[in-house]
């Protein structure tokens, strides 16, 4: 008898051999390098791997596939422009075990969805189209083309175009991206959600609605060149590890860093830059100069502490804010301040979890430079109240006129290395009515005005039946997604499930009544098409476009890449009613960049300018002080607090990734910036929480959430000490995405609340 949805979805509760040492002072180094070299050997070809990392992230190139973490616009590294973590995005790209269909056939998906997510990533590569009939325990091949019909018989069989949901990965290109929203909006509706639902959504709508963009202000020279950074919920040791090389160079150029977060992590302690032999010899640079342990969704009463200060000092001795902007490029000051003043100090002190001689210090820096960047990441955007903290951010940026300079703005960095572009090009269930007009003018067809559905609304629709086919552009939908049981029970009821990827994952596990995996081609391999070898191209955080060409030959002959796949499951689908000459497209990709010039602005002269070795820059109108908003000006807005009241038995947890993974891929199971090995199922609490539980170290636990009533558990976790705020713990996702209530998300944006649940932990 076949597992449930529910129990493939679930990760493996056993334990391996769980190993705890001190946290590391100091991060990549020599240690790095071995990781990397032991990965590379490991699981690749040596010369395979060799060849593809002297051409990521370089010029002419391939976009390496994890972060998207800018490239230095000049020169770059004759070592390497890559990290650990970018070495083994690469290796999960290249592996050297292939599987097909002896491997499906010799493993069920019963007994595949009891692998850890670890195993299941390393069986190998995808090597051809697998099918998963309806009552089947089994994948088993299917041609091509007899699997673009098999969708296109899906789809053509709803009721109504939006009883489909097409889920984008960040790591889709810019060209693969534009035809796929295309296709979507010509077969009839906007249900594109995609992965920045679930992660800089807050981003993009607070500073849309504050600065007019929905994207970060800064270069990476502002990031040489500023006086002060401050990281913000972010670990950019384990997550975008080259971003620790601009902050050295930060601080070699005399910059302060300030790292706000619940937990000290070891790559904003110290680096050490593995490209430099003396300081490999020598020992790593401190990064920041203060770190602030934040109490878990702090980050509002601390922002408003500091806002409340400076207002203070304003009153008192004037000069404090930045009158000459605030006057010339802002909307709302006066009712700012006007909020602000209900406000006590001590009060939001207090909430912070922040103590007084470590908030003096924050101040006195940030009322000492003028030149300010506020960098963050999914530690502000995976909380309720998450617009509110970017906006409170932005707020401090704009009394002191840090937007729109050098040296200053807004640094959301942004996980996988193309989500920004994808949304750039379309992939939005929320398009403005502007861009459709543009589709409607370009293809002669009407695009659906009706908003479609994001994440969050996918997964409820799911389950109230009101979806049919759910298509996968990359990414692993069921581990990356909140609530994972309810999500599980939800993807279960579709009549068919389609996931376009490289590898194997947990998604491929949980299934439709019908499923189709189709294997797709890396970043790494070269695209071959009727026309040559194709470029394609990709935007990372900071809004440069770039292109991305492969430089290996393909690990197997029946891979298609993205654009093939879309443009075949489109021409499937709709024959003679598209109004679009889609196989085209799929011979050269030169014309899908044609057409995103016409449609989306800042691409003139696309094929052109692409040619230039670092790309070209995106019009950002907050760089330049024009201020795209209702007003035309930057605005001040008024955020309140959270209201946390936790019951005595109650911890507010937040899920967090391990040193081995990145996104929902799991490298191995160390952790060795936190000093876990051989493990995932931890739960890092302090000391004195432990004491008052009476839980002692690596004692098995449960964890409990319960929202509105409903009430989810995780089983068999162990305890490790650790310091971390009172009444905070942390625990790794997709283990614990369990936990996440579907019902808890941002208000406005609707990114899970995965850093803010509320949980009890019992002994197992």
């Amino acid at each position: 008898m076949s597992s449930s949805a529910e129990d493939k979805s679930k990760t493996p509760e056993t334990f391996k051999n769980l190993k705890i040492k001190t946290p590391p002072k100091n991060s990549v180094g020599f240690e790095a390098l071995k990781s990397s070299v032991s990965y590379i050997s490991k699981y690749t070809k040596p010369l395979d791997a060799v060849k593809a990392s002297l051409k990521m992230n370089q010029k002419g190139g391939f976009d390496c596939p994890g972060c998207a973490w800018p490239d230095p616009d000049d020169e770059r590294s004759s070592l390497g422009e890559y990290c650990e973590n970018g070495i083994k995005a690469m290796t999960e790209e290249i592996q050297k075990t292939l599987i097909d269909r002896n491997f499906f056939a010799t493993h069920s998906v019963d007994e595949l969805a009891g692998w850890s997510d670890f195993e299941i990533g390393k069986s190998g590569r995808l090597s051809e189209p697998m099918y998963l009939p309806k009552g089947a325990t089994h994948y088993q091949p299917i041609s091509w083309d007899n699997a673009f019909n098999k969708i296109a018989k899906h789809l053509n069989s709803l009721e109504n175009p939006d009883e489909a949901v097409f889920y984008t990965s960040g790591r889709t290109t810019n060209e693969a991206a534009f035809l796929y929203q295309l296709f979507v909006r010509e077969f009839g509706t906007s249900n594109l959600p995609d992965c920045s639902n679930m992660c800089h959504e807050a981003s993009g709508s607070a500073l849309s609605e504050t600065l007019g963009i929905g994207k970060g202000s800064v270069t990476l020279d502002d990031l040489y060149k500023a006086e002060l950074v401050m990281v913000v919920g972010q670990n950019p040791g384990t997550n975008h590890p080259r971003m620790l090389s601009a902050l050295e160079k930060c601080k070699k150029n005399g910059g302060k860093i300030i790292a706000i977060n619940p937990l000290a992590e070891a790559g904003l302690i110290k680096f050490t830059n593995p490209q430099n032999p003396i300081k490999l010899l020598t020992g790593g640079t401190q990064i920041a100069d203060i770190h602030v342990s934040i109490t878990i969704n702090g980050d509002v009463a601390f922002f408003k502490a500091i806002l409340l200060k400076l207002l203070e000092k304003e009153e008192q001795e004037g000069g404090v804010f930045n009158m000459d902007f605030i006057n010339e490029y802002t909307h709302g000051f006066e009712s700012f301040i006007t909020d602000l003043k209900t406000y006590n100090f001590e009060d939001c002190l207090k909430a912070s979890g922040i103590t007084r001689e470590a908030f003096d210090a924050v101040f006195d820096l940030v009322l000492e430079k003028k030149k300010i960047i506020i960098c963050w990441a999914m530690g502000l955007t995976q909380h309720q109240n998450a617009v509110d903290n970017i906006r409170e951010l932005v707020n401090l940026l704009l009394l002191n006129g840090s937007i729109g300079k050098e040296g200053a703005g807004t640094c959301p960095v942004r996980g996988h290395s193309n989500v920004q572009g994808d949304r750039t090009v379309g992939i939005w269930e929320a398009a403005p009515q502007a861009f459709l007009d543009k589709i409607e003018a370009k293809y002669g067809f009407k695009p659906t005005v009706k908003h479609g559905y994001s994440v969050i609304d996918a997964i409820k629709a799911m389950n109230e039946d009101k979806v049919k086919v759910f298509f996968g552009m990359g990414g692993n939908f069921i581990s990356a997604v909140p609530d994972t049981v309810y999500s599980a029970k939800g993807m279960a009821k579709c009549n068919l499930t389609v996931h376009v990827s490289t590898k194997l994952n947990r998604s491929h596990l949980v299934t439709g009544k019908e499923a189709l995996i189709l294997p797709t081609l890396g970043r790494s391999e070269k695209d071959h098409q009727k026309s040559g070898v194709q470029v394609q191209s990709v935007e990372n955080s900071m809004g440069i476009v770039s292109s991305t060409k492969g430089v290996l030959e393909p690990c197997s002959k029946d891979l298609l890449s993205e654009v093939a796949i879309v443009c075949g499951v489109a021409q499937a689908t709709l024959k003679d009613r598209t109004k679009i000459h889609w196989l085209a497209y799929q011979d050269d990709y030169n014309l899908v960049r044609n057409d995103i010039e016409e449609v989306i602005d800042g691409f003139q002269d696309y094929n052109k300018r692409l040619n230039k070795p670092s790309g070209f820059y995106l019009p950002n109108g907050a760089r330049e002080r024009n201020f795209k908003t209702k007003t035309g000006k930057a605005h001040f807005t008024i955020n309140k607090l959270p209201n946390w009241t936790l019951k005595d038995d109650e911890l507010i947890m937040m899920t967090i990734r391990s040193h081995d993974q990145f996104n929902t891929t799991i490298y191995g199971l160390n952790d060795r910036y936190r000093g876990v090995f051989n493990e995932r199922r931890v739960i890092f609490m302090n000391r004195h929480d432990m004491k008052n539980r009476n839980l002692q170290e690596q004692q098995v636990v449960n964890i409990q959430s319960e929202f509105k009533g409903v009430i989810r558990k995780a089983s068999n976790f162990k305890v490790v000490g650790y310091d971390i705020p009172k009444n905070c713990c942390a625990t790794y996702f997709p283990e614990t995405n369990i936990l996440v209530p579907i019902d808890s998300f941002a208000h406005t944006a609707k990114t899970p609340a995965s850093k803010s649940i509320v949980v009890t932990v019992l002994p197992h």
